[in-house]
């Protein structure tokens, strides 16, 4: 998931004003960093610098938005550090709340609770980083939710790119250590008992092998890592 450690001031929990009764019973959680320069994207921004590997991000941003802006469900964007009123996310469309909590595993459960409460029945979360997938495989995903209680996205680090659930479990995010290869399988195993989806297995966006022979991303790439420069 691409987040960080947020603020958590006064403020920060303020989020009276953003309130919105459900227009749907399924909800979608996007979490995403503030785009600044040297904190996104750290790990590729050792080979291709912190600029590109901005740049990146902000393609990558632009992407997940496009391919969840015409779901029908409730859509909500999770800051990490701050809530940006006038940014790609239309707030006729994204629900803009920020995340709250120590690590990923609290953030993600505050989230989850967060939304539960205002009455939905399925509720799914999405980090920003995901060029792999598409509208479709949302969609599927929250087809799932209507036979199984869980669903995951595996990905191919051994962590996942999509949670999804019915009613809020908390011993999924709790003891993980979070950005290893152990994720996806400690997960699963909290989910023993229980019926549960798996979707495709999907590649994520963290090195430059990731990107390197992906089209899309030449672009960004600096002269001597470029495929397309001569």
């Amino acid at each position: 998931m691409a987040i960080i450690n947020p603020n958590t001031s006064d403020d920060a929990h303020s989020t009276a004003s953003d309130f919105h009764f459900p227009t749907s019973k399924s909800a979608l959680i996007i979490f995403t960093r503030n785009p600044e320069l040297g904190k996104v994207k750290t790990r590729l921004a050792k080979t291709i610098g912190d600029e590109n590997a901005l740049e990146i991000y902000k393609f990558l941003l632009k992407h997940t938005a496009e391919i969840t802006k015409n779901l029908n469900v409730d859509k909500f964007v999770f800051y990490s550090e701050n809530i940006n009123r006038n940014d790609l996310w239309n707030p006729d469309i994204f629900r803009k709340k920020l995340q709250f909590g120590n690590e990923l595993g609290e953030r993600m459960k505050n989230a989850f609770s967060d939304v539960f409460s205002m009455g939905y029945e399925s509720v799914i979360i999405i980090g920003s980083d995901m060029f792999d997938m598409d509208t479709q495989d949302l969609k599927t995903a929250f087809v799932s939710l209507q036979t199984s209680p869980y669903v995951i996205g595996p990905a191919s680090d051994g962590g996942y790119y999509l949670l999804g659930m019915k009613q809020l479990n908390t011993k999924v995010f709790e003891n993980k250590v979070w950005g290893t290869d152990s994720v996806l399988k400690s997960t699963l195993n909290d989910l023993r008992q229980f019926k549960y989806t798996l979707l495709d297995e999907k590649n994520d966006i963290d090195y430059y092998e990731d990107i390197k022979d992906v089209k899309a991303f030449q672009q960004f790439l600096p002269p001597h890592l470029d495929s397309n420069f001569i």
